[in-house]
This record gives C-alpha cells, sequence and structure tokens, in this order.
C-alpha cells in the first residue's frame, strides 16, 4: 500500500509540474489574505512616487518656461534700452507673451520685472507652480546683459 500512496504523490508531483506549479513559495493556511494586506500598506506608497514625479515634471517645465521667458524679455530689453523710451513695457510683454505660449496655465500669478542698471537690463520671471500635493513651490529665473548700442566705424 505504502508504493501505491508514493505512486499517487509522484503523479500529482508531475501533474502539478506540468501545470506550472512547483510547489516552491507556497503559503500555509495561516498566510490567507496577506495578499491584500500588503497591497493595502504598498498602494499610497506608490501613489505617493507617482505623485512625486509628477510634481517634480511640472517644476521642472515651469522653471524652463520662466528662464525662456526671462530671455526673450532680456533679449528684447537690450535691443529697445537704447532706442524707444518704453523698452519695459516692451520686454514685459515680450516674456509675458513667452509665458503664455509656453505654458500660462503651468506658471500662475507670474510677475515679470524689468531693470535697468548702467549699461545692463536684465529680466526676472516669478511665478508659482500649481501643486498637487498641497505644497507652495516658486520659480524664479532671471537673464541680463548688456544694453546693445549700434557705433559707426572709422
Amino acid at each position: 500500500m505504502s508504493s501505491l500512496h508514493t505512486y499517487r504523490r509522484a503523479l500529482r508531483g508531475r501533474l502539478a509540474a506540468a501545470r506550472g506549479d512547483s510547489g516552491v513559495g507556497r503559503r500555509g493556511s495561516g498566510d490567507r489574505g496577506m495578499t491584500a494586506i500588503e497591497f493595502v500598506f504598498l498602494t499610497p506608497i506608490v501613489f505617493g512616487v507617482i505623485f512625486l514625479t509628477v510634481q517634480f515634471a511640472m517644476y521642472y517645465f515651469a522653471a524652463h518656461v520662466a528662464q525662456a521667458a526671462a530671455r526673450a524679455g532680456a533679449r528684447e530689453a537690450r535691443a529697445q534700452a537704447a532706442v524707444h523710451d518704453d523698452w519695459q513695457d516692451r520686454a514685459r510683454t515680450k516674456a509675458n507673451g513667452y509665458i503664455d505660449q509656453l505654458g500660462g496655465s503651468l506658471l500662475t500669478s507670474h510677475h515679470v520685472d524689468v531693470q535697468r542698471d548702467g549699461d545692463n537690463v536684465s529680466v526676472e520671471v516669478v511665478g508659482h507652480v500649481p501643486s498637487i500635493l498641497g505644497i507652495g513651490i516658486t520659480v524664479d529665473e532671471r537673464s541680463q546683459g548688456p544694453i546693445e548700442r549700434f557705433v559707426q566705424g572709422g
């Protein structure tokens, strides 16, 4: 009878292996529901990592939008400061146009500050990044350079 029992056990093992169940790593009856508990604990961590990644991407893109706007405004200010009296308005309009074109909804409550210091002009763009985590993130980018002057040769 014991050889019949051994034969049946070997047959069950081979059938299980054919189905892809090796029997290794089986949990006992005391481990029932463990997967659900692990899921409950790991889900908030996974969502937190996803939200942090999205928030970082929003900050990164908003910083690039602010930098591009500051550079465009500074280029306009450098070219117009020696020629026009309303050069500050032109530079501010140019920077705001870049913000609206590239990411107006991603850089909220933005402010463009244009200044002149001797022969140099600077444009600073400050704005807030929308938060999905409830934290306040501010972007502050600045670009500056000398005023362009055209001098006749000779």
